[in-house]
C-alpha cells in the first residue's frame, strides 16, 4: 500500500522518544481501546439476561474510559471508584437477593469489569481485565452451549488473545491484522492439547460445579393434563423434542407412536393423569413381532417423564416404568439426555386391574348427554366391544369431521359440541370424544399423549421428532386382547398418521406457519438447509455436549486404557501432552534453523554491527525497544538507528512497498562507533 509505512514510522518515532519504562508498563490509549472493546464483546451476549441498568452502567463506564483514552477526559478518583463499586454491589444484591448463583454472579462480574476499567492505569491492570474477560467468556456457556455460542466465543477469545499480544513489549507494535494472525496461530497450536484434555481428562457424572435452580430454562412441551387447544398450540412449534437413531430398519410411519403421559381422569373439560401410577415393571400379555432397537436423545423439557416407542421393554438408567407403561424419572429432565431402548410395536399390553377398569369407565356427572345417548344406542344394537369400536370409528369417518389447528371455540360441553355441532378439531378433540363414547358404551378407555411420526434427516440417518408432532390417541380395554391403541384421528385425517404432520397442514401454511408452499424448489431448498443445520446440531450434541463418563469409558477401552485407573489415565494424558509439546518444540527449532527471511537476515546483520559496538540486543527485545535502548546509550546514533528500524518495521510488519534494497544499502553503510 502506498504510504503504508508512514503511520508505523510516526508511531515508532513517538514511542522511541517516550520513556521506555512508561511505554512498556502503562495503559496506552491503543491498549485501552483494545481491552475495552474486548470486554464489550463479551458483555453484549448477556444483554438480554442481565438487568438493563447493569448493561447501561457498563456501557457508561466503558464510554467514560474510551473518552479518557481518546480525548483525555479525567478518570474518577480512587474514592469515587470505591463509592460507585459499593453502590453497584448493593444494587446487585437488592436485585437478586444474593451475590451468588448464575444470574447474580454474571451481573456482578459485568459491574466489576466496568469498575475495573475506571481504575486501570498500569499494564498489570490490563492483564487482570483480560483474565476477567476470559472468565466472562465462560459464563456465556452457563446460558447456552449451542454451536453459535461456541463459534462466537471462539472469535472473542481470538480477539482477547490478540489484545494480550498487544500488551506484550515484544509484539505491542504489530499491526492489528498481524496480531490476529499471531493469535490464531497460538490457538491452532493449543488446539491439539485442548483436544487431548477434552477426551482424556476424567469426566464427572454431573456438572463441574452445582448450578442453582435458575440455571435451567423453561422449555415446555407436553404436560400431565390435556384440554381443548393445548396440543394444537404445540403443533405450531418446530422446536425439537427428541432425535432417534435406529439400530436397524425403522418401523413404518403408522407405527411411530412415542408414548408419554397417560390420562385417566376427566372433569368434562380437562383430562389429567390423576395420582401418578405406582411404579413397577409393567407386565406384558404377549411380546409379538420383531423388536426395535434405537437410541433417543431427548431435549430438556422440565417434566418427569421420558418418551419411548410403543411398547417399551427396557428401562433407562434412573427411570421407572409405571403400570400404564409410562417412563418416569425422579427429577425433571433439565438437561439433554441420551438413552437406549428396545420396543415391540406389536406387543399386547398387560391386564387391567378392577381399580384400573373402574377408573377407565368414570365420566363426570351431568356432562355429555348427547354423547352418552349415542353410545347407548350403539350398545343396544351391538353387543360385541370390537363392533362398538368399529362403529365409533365409522362415525368419525362418515360424518363431515374436519382436522384443523384452529377449531371453533367450545363454550358449554366440549364433547357434545364437537361431536354434533362444530365437528372441527385437533387430535385432542378426537381422542377425548372417542374416549367418552367408549366409556359411555361400557368399554374402559384412557388417553395417551406423546408424539406421532417424525421427520427423517437423510444427512444424519436419524429421525427428528418436533413439538409439532405432538399427538393424543386412545387406548381401549378389550377382554380378549388387553389394552388396544385406537387413533380416531386416523379415521378423519389418515395422512396425518401415514405421512406425518406436514401432510395434514394445508399447503399454503407450511411448517410452523411460515407461509411457504409445501412443494416446489423453494420448499426443498429450505428442507435441505434445515436438515443440514439439524445434522450439525445433532453431531455437536452427541460428540461435544454428550461426551460424558460413559462415552469416555468406551473411547478409553478402545485405546486399551482402564478409565477406572486414574493414575494410568493421568500418566497417559501427561505422556501425550509432553510428546505433543516436544514435537512442537522440534518444529519451532527446525523453523528457526531453516531458510531465514531475507528482511530478518538484513536486520540481524544490523544487530550484529551494534553488538560489535557494545550494544547487544536481548532475546526478548523487539526492534523498537532495542532501538530506544540504543539511542539512550548512544545518542549520536539516533538518526541511522531510527531510520533503519523504521524501514525494517515497515517492511516486516506494516506491509509497505518500500524496496528491500534500500534497507540493505542502509545497513551496509551503517558504521557504529
Amino acid at each position: 500500500m502506498p504510504g503504508g509505512a508512514g503511520p508505523v514510522r510516526k508511531c515508532a518515532g513517538s514511542l522511541m522518544r517516550a520513556d521506555p519504562e512508561t511505554r512498556h508498563w502503562t495503559m496506552t490509549p491503543e491498549r485501552t481501546l483494545w481491552i475495552t472493546g474486548c470486554l464489550a464483546l463479551v458483555v453484549v451476549p448477556h444483554g438480554l439476561r442481565i438487568p438493563a441498568w447493569v448493561l447501561a452502567s457498563f456501557a457508561a463506564l466503558a464510554g467514560w474510559r474510551v473518552a479518557n483514552a481518546m480525548r483525555g477526559v479525567p478518570l474518577p478518583s480512587k474514592w469515587l471508584v470505591i463509592v460507585l463499586s459499593a453502590t453497584m454491589l448493593t444494587a446487585v444484591y437488592a436485585a437478586y437477593g444474593t451475590l451468588f448463583g448464575r444470574d447474580a454472579g454474571v451481573a456482578l462480574l459485568v459491574v466489576l469489569a466496568g469498575m475495573k476499567l475506571m481504575e486501570s492505569r498500569r499494564l498489570r491492570d490490563a492483564y487482570v481485565l483480560s483474565a476477567l474477560g476470559y472468565f466472562l467468556v465462560i459464563t456465556n456457556f452457563l446460558y447456552s452451549q449451542s454451536i453459535l455460542t461456541g463459534v462466537t466465543m471462539l472469535a472473542v477469545v481470538l480477539i482477547m488473545t490478540a489484545t494480550l499480544i498487544a500488551f506484550s513489549t515484544d509484539s505491542g507494535e504489530l499491526a492489528p491484522r498481524a496480531r490476529l494472525r499471531m493469535a490464531a496461530g497460538m490457538l491452532i497450536q493449543a488446539a491439539p492439547i485442548m483436544l487431548v484434555l477434552f477426551f482424556l481428562f476424567p469426566r464427572l457424572p454431573g456438572p463441574l460445579w452445582g448450578l442453582p435452580r435458575d440455571a435451567h430454562g423453561a422449555v415446555s412441551g407436553l404436560s400431565e393434563s390435556m384440554s381443548p387447544g393445548r396440543i394444537s398450540r404445540l403443533s405450531l412449534s418446530d422446536a425439537v423434542a427428541f432425535r432417534v437413531t435406529f439400530q436397524g430398519k425403522a418401523p413404518a410411519p403408522n407405527q411411530l407412536y412415542w408414548r408419554g403421559p397417560v390420562l385417566w381422569h376427566t372433569d368434562g373439560w380437562e383430562w389429567t393423569s390423576g395420582q401418578p401410577a405406582r411404579s413397577w415393571r409393567a407386565q406384558y400379555a404377549e411380546l409379538r413381532g420383531e423388536p426395535v432397537d434405537y437410541t433417543i436423545t431427548i431435549e430438556p423439557h422440565q417434566q418427569f417423564w421420558l418418551f419411548a416407542l410403543e411398547v417399551p421393554t427396557t428401562i433407562p438408567l434412573g427411570a421407572q416404568m409405571t403400570q400404564d407403561f409410562q417412563l418416569r424419572t425422579p427429577k425433571p429432565v433439565r438437561t439433554r439426555r441420551r438413552y437406549r431402548m428396545r420396543s415391540y410395536p406389536q406387543a399386547r399390553l398387560s391386564r387391567a386391574s378392577m381399580e384400573e377398569q373402574s377408573a377407565a369407565l368414570a365420566l363426570p356427572p351431568g356432562m355429555h348427554p348427547k354423547a352418552r345417548a349415542l353410545a347407548a344406542r350403539w350398545r343396544e344394537q351391538l353387543q360385541d366391544d370390537d363392533a362398538v369400536v368399529a362403529r365409533a370409528l365409522a362415525y368419525f369417518g362418515q360424518q363431515p369431521f374436519v382436522y384443523t389447528l384452529t377449531p371453533p371455540l367450545l363454550k358449554n360441553d366440549p364433547v357434545d359440541e364437537f361431536l354434533f355441532d362444530t365437528r372441527s378439531g385437533f387430535c385432542e378433540s378426537y381422542a377425548s370424544s372417542f374416549a367418552v363414547l367408549m366409556r359411555a358404551a361400557g368399554i374402559p378407555a384412557r388417553i395417551v399423549t406423546g408424539y406421532q411420526g417424525g421427520e427423517l434427516n437423510p444427512l444424519g440417518d436419524y429421525l427428528i421428532v418436533r413439538q409439532r408432532d405432538a399427538h393424543a390417541w386412545t387406548e381401549v380395554w378389550l377382554d380378549d386382547r388387553g389394552w388396544v391403541r385406537v387413533d380416531p384421528t386416523g379415521a378423519v385425517a389418515p395422512n396425518r398418521i401415514q405421512l406425518g404432520m406436514d401432510a395434514a397442514i394445508p399447503p399454503v401454511m407450511g411448517p410452523a406457519g411460515l407461509g411457504l408452499p409445501s412443494t416446489g424448489p423453494l420448499w426443498e431448498t429450505w428442507r435441505r438447509w434445515r436438515h443440514g443445520i439439524d445434522a450439525l446440531k445433532s453431531g455437536w450434541n452427541d460428540w461435544v455436549l454428550g461426551y460424558g463418563p460413559r462415552r469416555q469409558h468406551e473411547l478409553l477401552a478402545l485405546l486399551g486404557v482402564d478409565a477406572g485407573d486414574l493414575r494410568a489415565l493421568f500418566l497417559s494424558m501427561l505422556a501425550i501432552v509432553v510428546g505433543m509439546l516436544g514435537l512442537l518444540a522440534l518444529w519451532l527449532a527446525r523453523r528457526r534453523l531453516g531458510p531465514a527471511d531475507p528482511i530478518a537476515r538484513i536486520y540481524r546483520r544490523f544487530c550484529a554491527k551494534l553488538a560489535r559496538a557494545g550494544v547487544t540486543r536481548r532475546a526478548s527485545e523487539g526492534p523498537l525497544d532495542f532501538a530506544a535502548r540504543v539511542v539512550a546509550a548512544r545518542p549520536q546514533l539516533r538518526e541511522p538507528v531510527e531510520s533503519i528500524t523504521g524501514m525494517y518495521v515497515a517492511l516486516r510488519y506494516a506491509g509497505g512497498d518500500m524496496p528491500m534494497g534500500k534497507l540493505k544499502r542502509a545497513v551496509r553503510a551503517f558504521r557504529p562507533r
